[in-house]
């Protein structure tokens, strides 16, 4: 079960991340806009948004050692498949029929954790390899309703001790495994697994590797 946590909705804001930070006050804090102005993804890039989308962030303390953080991310996204039908790509997409559909990012400073999703409810004419949750506009009050469900699956996930996350779970749904891939800088080869600490193993040339999301700034498949 999910401990205690306030929830702060909002129409537009800068950056719900910012906003969970700032509201953290020992117990968790979820922040759920509309709209932001000032929205980021991995490694600070910009993030496009739809004309009916949801942000979401939870501000945390994890119990978790420090060790297992990078696992977050992976659980994260996870929370997302169990509230709705999706897949994820390694390490923080969220797609469908390989379409991203939305993204997780993770923050970490001073023993407090800031976990954001951003989600396309709805596009209409969106950009190549991109979609939506919803085929028409679901309105207004369908976002917060997800966002909340997401915040409330991630938490009573990460009451589980570190080294039992479900990592069978995420490969199930991880779309990833199996493929040919490049990342960035300059790798290539074949995504095969996710290990125990949440690294991608792949086979390449040179042998067997295992990647770290905070060493791999793009991964896409071949």
């Amino acid at each position: 079960m999910a401990p205690p946590y306030s929830f702060v909705k909002r129409d537009v804001t800068r950056s719900t991340q910012d906003d969970a930070r700032a509201a953290f006050a020992g117990e968790p804090v979820v922040v759920v806009s509309d709209r932001q102005s000032a929205g980021r993804g991995r490694h600070r890039s910009e993030w496009s948004t739809a004309p009916r989308a949801v942000a979401v962030s939870l501000a945390f303390a994890p119990e978790w050692p420090q060790a297992w953080w990078p696992v977050i991310p992976l659980v994260a996204g996870l929370a997302v498949s169990q509230v709705l039908d999706v897949s994820l790509k390694w390490p923080n997409d969220v797609v469908r029929d390989d379409d991203k559909i939305g993204g997780i990012l993770v923050e970490a400073s001073d023993g407090l954790v800031v976990a954001g999703l951003g989600l396309n409810l709805w596009w209409p004419d969106p950009p190549p390899g991109v979609g939506a949750v919803f085929a028409a506009d679901p309105g207004r009050s369908r976002g917060p309703q997800i966002a909340e469900a997401w915040a409330i699956a991630f938490l009573d996930l990460m009451q589980s001790p570190a080294d039992e996350w479900p990592r069978d779970e995420f490969r199930r749904r991880c779309v990833t495994i199996g493929r040919t891939i490049a990342w960035e800088p300059n790798g290539t080869g074949v995504a095969v697994d996710v290990d125990t600490g949440g690294g991608l193993i792949v086979d390449h040339p040179g042998g067997r590797e295992v990647l770290t999301a905070g060493a791999v700034r793009h991964v896409r498949p071949i």
